[in-house]
């Protein structure tokens, strides 16, 4: 099975020999993909929703993996027990969906040895609820594809591993925002993120030039803070 782009990142950070829950799974991709590779010892796929369910279980069943992976209708690790997996995928859904099935599996979760997560949204809010919340980030990873940019993460659940009851470090607004590990590493695609953000915003800034309305000078004002988060983010590419 061929992934995109952004799913082939996303299954590229799940440790071999893992048993995976895939959470949100909808066409099961992501455990068939692994599973044919000869990279996971078990794998459920769960979703929320009946149709994604069975599309994934179609698609299951023409790979002949039935007895490799099972299905479950499952909000969240809501139908999973404790133990049945030690990684899990949360994959292209919203971040504020990402924290609730995080929290709300908590039982599940703890767990866990690992958790790779892609939230589609509000990125720096689920950044800031994993480093609250005790977990311990391993590695970040960031796509470009069909122009849009995917920033992703794999972290240890609080408690797993002698890595993860260290205190929690202190992330700066910088790093919340762009991905503490990808700035450290100087991520090229992260980098390619910036340059863009930097370009159309200085674009939207000159068409703006010369009006003077009230909502032009709070674009205005909008437009430098968002200029002056990237320029920041910059920063980390010339640091030695």
């Amino acid at each position: 099975m061929e992934l995109s782009k952004r799913l082939q990142a996303v299954a590229g950070l799940v440790t071999a020999g893992s048993r995976l829950a895939d959470i949100g799974t909808d066409h099961a991709y992501i455990p068939i993909y692994l599973t044919e590779k000869g990279l996971l010892s078990g794998a459920v796929a769960a979703d929320v929703n009946r149709g994604p369910l069975k599309r994934a279980e179609e698609n299951i069943r023409e790979h002949g993996l039935e007895g490799r992976i099972s299905t479950r209708l499952s909000d969240g690790f809501s139908a999973l027990e404790p133990g049945e997996a030690d990684s899990a995928v949360i994959a292209g859904m919203g971040g504020g969906l990402v924290i609730r099935i995080l929290s709300e599996g908590r039982r599940v979760v703890s767990g866990l040895r690992e958790c790779i997560l892609q939230p589609q949204s509000e990125i720096e809010k689920v950044r800031a609820f994993l480093l609250e919340e005790g977990f311990f980030f391993l590695m970040e990873d960031m796509v470009e594809e069909d122009g849009k940019y995917y920033p992703m993460m794999k972290v240890v659940p609080p408690g797993q591993g002698e890595r993860s009851r260290q205190e929690s470090p202190q992330w700066n607004e910088t790093e919340l925002r762009y991905g503490k590990l990808l700035l450290e590493q100087k991520h090229p695609v992260l980098r390619e993120y910036l340059e863009k953000e930097i370009r159309i915003r200085t674009q939207i800034m000159d068409s703006l030039s010369g009006q003077t309305s009230e909502r032009t000078k709070e674009r205005m004002e909008e437009l430098k803070q968002e200029l002056a988060c990237a320029g920041k983010g910059m920063k980390y590419y010339v640091m030695q």
